[in-house]
């Protein structure tokens, strides 16, 4: 569940992208796990789902290493891009934490390497 005012709009990093909505200062708590909002879903699960389900799906979840499942956000946060240098850190389980000031405009970036490791590892990720 998004913490802070965010908008989504095209992205120079890949199609759309997550971007403050307000000023957010270092230390914010920009996103936290919901579960009455966020779902978990398995690795067997999504096995199942068909091929076009699974392009969808593996767009805009992850695998979170907390809960041993994919994550689908169901709120904006799942358009959070991927930075080797990223604004936002993900490596509490269940938070994601503003690690500088972030200035009103600009795009919210977590490392996916936290979340997968090696991306070569993984082809759903562009």
């Amino acid at each position: 569940m998004l913490c802070v005012k965010t908008t989504v709009k095209a992205s120079d990093i890949a199609g759309l992208g997550l971007f403050a909505d307000e000023e957010i200062p270092k230390g914010t708590i920009v996103w936290k796990f919901e579960p009455r909002l966020d779902l978990l879903i398995s690795e067997d699960s999504v096995k199942s789902f068909s091929e076009s389900a699974k392009g969808q799906f593996y767009n805009y979840a992850f695998l979170d290493k907390s809960h041993q499942e994919y994550m689908l956000c169901g709120d904006d946060a799942r358009f959070f891009n991927h930075s080797d240098d990223p604004n936002c850190n993900d490596e509490y389980p269940d938070l994601t934490i503003a690690l500088r000031d972030i200035a009103k405009g600009e795009e919210l970036t977590v490392n996916y390497k936290v979340f997968y490791g090696d991306l070569s590892n993984h082809p759903e990720i562009h």
